[in-house]
Formats: structure tokens, sequence, C-alpha cells
């Protein structure tokens, strides 16, 4: 059984999710389990477990991967690291414990032995967490493809608080909604190329306001795009690519391409998305913002928006009315 109708069977994925995903591997290419974690149907941290269960190999711990001893890293050559595609991470005695993304393949581990001169134990790995430990201990650059995976391993780059205080501080004054809309916008722009707010009427996505993109005459149904269709439905953010797929030609027009690495975050009240926020670095780059912060920035909007509707509900009544 492959790997990925074997997740659907334990119901850790659904089919429409492996669908899904094997869609996005015929356009990105890597591996089944990699696009599902970029789409984030399924943790690094399960996804290993279940490596370990579907291989009967034991799963390299992350923490143990994390803290890989020099004099380990340095029993394998760089280039046998990168050809076979595994990780040596603890030496006991004439073995050596490595994990591997074909922890199976009886020939390449006797080969390695063959190479090494140590007895292989293979453990099993996510090609995800061993192209991150490829680049962090051996300065293998990962292709563009698998760098939106960063945020998964890396503590997220922390803002000066004073910028957090100043743009708290300024939603707090705002008069109208526009007002609202630029500070968000413009505080993002000076950490990414491209964000939009598009707002949600009905069953109608419309663009409202944006830098690095010219949103004012688009406008499609709420339930045409995959990606805003699924964060409507979820109030849920969305991290990973705009796939070339069915319902996505309008967006990808606008975007003039297909980003790898793009933010799509709800802005609702009461439970109700009325705005969505877009955010990525381009077609060719990472969004490599604070993911935090922007989900941060998104929430301030949103509680500044409920209060200039509250404002504007207390400014309307009738006081002469309530009198008689």
């Amino acid at each position: 059984m492959k790997l990925g109708e074997a997740l659907v069977k334990e119901s850790l994925i659904t089919k429409d999710q492996l669908h899904q995903a094997l869609e996005r591997q015929v356009q990105f290419g890597g591996r089944i389990g990699t696009n599902l974690i970029e789409l984030r149907f399924i943790a690094e941290e399960d996804l290993s477990k279940f490596l370990s269960k579907y291989f009967r190999i034991p799963a390299a711990a992350a923490e143990v991967i994390n803290n890989i001893p020099e004099e380990v890293l340095s029993l394998i050559s760089t280039d046998i690291v990168e050809k076979y595609q595994i990780l040596p991470f603890r030496k006991d005695r004439g073995r050596l414990h490595t994990a591997m993304l074909n922890p199976k393949d009886i020939m390449e581990i006797d080969e390695l032995r063959f190479r090494t001169g140590f007895d292989i134990i293979p453990y099993v790995i996510t090609e995800s967490r061993l192209l991150y430990a490829f680049e962090k201990y051996y300065g293998i650059k990962r292709d563009l493809r698998y760098i939106s995976l960063t945020d998964r391993f890396n503590p997220e780059t922390k803002v000066e608080e004073s910028t957090v205080q100043k743009v708290k501080q300024a939603l707090t004054e705002v008069k109208d909604t526009e007002e609202i809309a630029g500070i968000l916008l413009n505080e993002i722009f000076k950490l990414t190329k491209r964000v939009a707010l598009f707002t949600l009427r009905g069953d109608k996505i419309t663009g409202w306001k944006s830098r690095g993109l010219d949103t004012e005459q688009f406008t499609l149904p709420a339930t045409e795009s995959p990606v805003f269709a699924e964060v409507i439905r979820s109030r849920a953010n969305y991290r990973g690519p705009v796939m070339k797929i069915q319902g996505n030609e309008s967006l990808i027009s606008l975007l003039s391409g297909t980003p790898q690495d793009a933010l799509v975050l709800p802005i609702a009240l009461r439970e109700k998305v009325i705005a969505l926020l877009y955010v990525d670095n381009g077609n060719n780059a990472v969004l490599n913002a604070s993911v935090g912060y922007l989900g941060q920035l998104a929430q301030m909007a949103t509680l500044a928006f409920e209060l200039v509707i509250l404002k504007r509900k207390i400014l309307d009544l009738d006081v002469s009315s309530a009198k008689k």
C-alpha cells in the first residue's frame, strides 16, 4: 500500500486531501508527505510517527536531530550525505545511527556500510526535516521549492515591541475603516512585497486595497477560488502555494503567476468572515516575514473594525425617540 493510501486508511488525512497533495506534487515535486505538510493537512511530527509505523523502523526524534554532535557529523562526507539522503546523528561503538529517506533500501544500507566502515542503524525521517538539517549542518542549500517549510522548524523572528505598540496606538485612534486598512497594509508592506485586502459581501469577493498589486477591478464568487473558499469556510489561516488548479484562474491572473509561498488570513466579526488579507513575497520568493506577527496585525485590525462599527452604532442611536 502506498504511503498516501495508508494515511487515508489511518484517517490521518482524507481522500480529497490526498488528491490535492498529489496534484500539488505534480506541479511542485517533492515527496507526498512534504506536500501534505505544506498544505497543512498533517503535522510534521504526526507524519514522522506514522512513517515509523509504516516502515516498522524507529523515527529520528526532532530534539536529537536538532542537537547532533560535530564529531558525529564529521564521520560521513557531505558528498555521501547528499547522495544517499542520509543524516548520521549518533555513534555507538562501531554502529552509526542514521536517519534516512529510504530506510528499507537494503542495497543502499550495505553500500553505506562498505563506504563508511560502520554498521548502519537506519531510522526514518521526513523529507522536510532532513533538508532543513542538511542546510543547518552541512550548508547544503535547499531548492526554493522547499524553503517555505523553514517556519516549521525555526523560531520566528521577533518584532520590536516598540513597533507593535506604535501600531496598536494608531489603530486605537482610527476614525473609519479606510484608516484601518491603510495602517494594516502599510505595516505589512514594510515586511513583504505584496499585500492585499479583499472584502466579502454576500457571495462575492472584491478587491479593496493593496500594495504591490492592482486589485481595483478584481472580483470573483466566494466559492470559486479553493484557497479563499477554504479560509472562509474554516476561518483559519492558509499558508502554502497558490496552485494551478481549477478555480484559481482569476487569482493567478491577478498575481501574474503561482506563488509557492502565500499567506491568506481571515478577518472575521462575530464568527463571520468580512474580509481576507493576502500576503506574499512575489512569485519566486518565500515569505520570510514573521507569520505570527502578521497574524497579530490581522487580529488588531479585526478589533479596530469592531470599535469603528460600535462607534457608528452609538452615534446612530436616536436618543430623542427613546425618551418618548
